[in-house]
């Protein structure tokens, strides 16, 4: 039986029908060549989708799913169904009419709430419309954030109000939304408080709370006297900055690798504001500034001084003047002409009215005058008003160890042997770091330099053998898998490729019908196919052309062999 009958039924048929028409095969790998270059073609002339919107809510998403509907734009789900997407080219097209429409509503709101004031909208309503819109623009400015996917920001403004004591602060409470397997540190925990404090009035960055998705407090409020990133940056640079002073005067004496040093720097973070005003007293008189002049002048003339007993009659006021001025003396009733000048009884030690008389006559005769002159002087005083605000980060302190090594120097032998320092070198490596470090006896700075020798730990590894050492590893490893794919090559070919190449480069088989039963005698029905038998059904096939081209040729020759082979049967 010849190799197409140990085939399959089928896979027989069809490998006989494209032995039996060449152009067969070709014309199939020409359809599927072109197939294949359409569905290429298809493909780059497919549209990029990008995102359109992401983690939208159940309602927003079918609302934004039937308004693209409605606007005939293709749309298909990210993996997982967590993202809507739509062609690039009609990304921001789309999202501005999205945004016409109000979609997606759970978005965060911002200024746009004043934009549409209804009339006659009370204080009250247009209050709380103005902080949901900067708590929306707020939000919106905090998402911006790299590591930030969403934020919501709570503001606590209270009423203005005209007394002092019941002023209140402000304050604000920040839920951040981080993004998966993203972390946020305290530099922008630190820039989020102060862009939320500079967009509040007197709100202060110390009146902010900033929690995350997991409930973890990332602001620090009530730790304001721990240093945070910053400070703790600030104080790390300045001592690196000292260490590598010290280390760099140092080196080209002692040598490279043979000096280590550590700086402490005590750095003072407070803010102080100080004032004073001193008064001194002037010392030099004679230079002393006026600071205030004050002088009365009052002068009398001609004016009769008061006198005479106390009581209604020296009070009277004096009469009219006439020229002369003159006194006369009138005798008082009851008494003598002759007693004028006397001295009435029970008025001894006591000036009579005689007497008075008398002196306001000297005194008008003489032209009596009062003069009176007051000076007041103010001088200024010595005054001295100081402000000092002190910037914080200023250096408090300073703490300096230097270790320096041995010095190697040959003994008598020649051998390298260690040495210490000389005593003056040491002062000079010591003088040195006190001029680098900028060494200040008032601020209570300390150096302190030690001469050791380094202790070098050397770890005494043993000879690897050379099978075990790593680049022989590689190199094994790399060798066979060379081996390896030579291998899978050399079975490919004697396995797979060489007989199917000797299946299809075979010689076709003749027709099933002009087969004679003694064609399928030679190979037993069932026996299955294997490429040995193939070729002896390719040699056989060759042995039968031949005897058919002998058979055309000379027909009386076949037919003598056949009767002989029925004569030989019969015996």
């Amino acid at each position: 039986m010849t190799a197409a009958v140990a085939l399959p039924g089928r896979s027989a048929e069809v490998i006989e029908r494209l032995k039996a028409n060449p152009k067969l095969p070709l014309m199939l790998g020409g359809a599927a060549l072109a197939a294949a270059i359409a569905v290429g073609v298809l493909w780059s002339r497919s549209p990029d989708y990008k995102v359109l919107y992401s983690n939208l809510s159940e309602r927003d998403g079918g609302a934004v799913l039937q308004s693209l509907q409605q606007m005939n734009v293709p749309y298909k789900f990210a993996e997982g169904g967590g993202a809507v997407m739509v062609p690039a080219e009609k990304v921001h097209e789309t999202r501005l009419r999205l945004a016409s429409q109000g979609l997606p509503k759970s978005g965060t709101a911002g200024m746009e709430l004043m934009d549409n004031q209804k009339f006659g909208i009370s204080q009250f309503a247009e209050q709380v419309n103005y902080q949901r819109g900067l708590e929306g623009e707020l939000a919106r400015s905090i998402e911006s954030i790299a590591a930030v996917q969403s934020a919501r920001v709570h503001l606590a403004i209270p009423k203005p109000t005209l007394f002092v004591r019941e002023r209140q602060k402000p304050t604000a409470s920040i839920v951040l939304q981080l993004h998966p397997g993203r972390a946020i540190d305290e530099g922008q925990v630190a820039a989020i408080s102060h862009l939320v404090s500079s967009s509040v009035p007197e709100l202060t960055p110390k009146s902010i709370s900033i929690v995350d998705q997991h409930g973890n407090l990332l602001s620090n409020t009530g730790n304001e006297r721990m240093l945070d990133a910053t400070q703790l940056k600030y104080v790390n640079a300045l001592e690196q900055n000292y260490l590598k002073r010290i280390e760099a005067i140092l080196t080209p004496i002692v040598g490279k690798d043979n000096v280590r040093a550590q700086v402490t720097a005590d750095v003072d973070f407070s803010i102080v504001e100080h004032t004073d005003e001193s008064y001194k007293p002037n010392q030099d008189p004679t230079r002393t500034a006026i600071r205030s002049q004050q002088t009365s002048e009052s002068t009398q003339q001609g004016a009769t001084p008061p006198g005479g007993v106390p009581g209604a009659l020296s009070n009277q006021p004096p009469a009219a003047a006439v020229a002369p001025v003159t006194t006369p003396q009138t005798p008082r009733a009851g008494q003598a002409p002759g007693q004028a000048g006397a001295p009435a009884a029970g008025q001894l030690g006591q000036p009579g009215q005689g007497q008075a008389a008398q002196g306001a006559t000297a005194t008008a005769s003489s032209g009596p005058s009062s003069n009176r002159r007051d000076s007041t002087v103010n001088y200024e005083l010595d005054r001295s008003v100081r402000h000092v605000q002190q910037a914080p980060g200023g250096v408090r302190r300073l703490s300096v160890a230097v270790v320096v090594n041995y010095r190697q120097a040959a003994d008598a032998k020649g051998k390298l042997v260690s040495q210490p320092l000389p005593p003056a070198l040491l002062a000079q490596i010591q003088d040195l770091t006190k001029e680098a470090m900028g060494f200040s006896g008032d601020r209570g700075d300390s150096i302190n330099v030690v001469n050791s020798p380094f202790t070098v730990d050397r770890e005494v590894t043993p000879e690897v053998p050379l099978w075990k050492q790593p680049e022989m590893i590689d190199l094994a490893k790399t060798g066979a898998g060379y081996v390896l794919l030579a291998l899978l090559a050399l079975f490919a070919w004697f396995k797979v490729a060489r007989p199917i190449l000797r299946r299809y480069t075979a010689p076709p088989l003749p027709a099933p019908e002009a087969r004679d039963e003694t064609e399928a005698v030679l190979l037993p029905p069932e026996e299955p196919a294997n490429p040995e038998v193939l070729r002896l059904a390719a040699k056989y096939e060759s042995d039968l052309a031949l005897v058919r081209d002998a058979a055309q040729r000379d027909p009386r020759l076949v037919a003598s062999v056949i009767k002989n082979w029925i004569s030989n049967d019969n015996r």
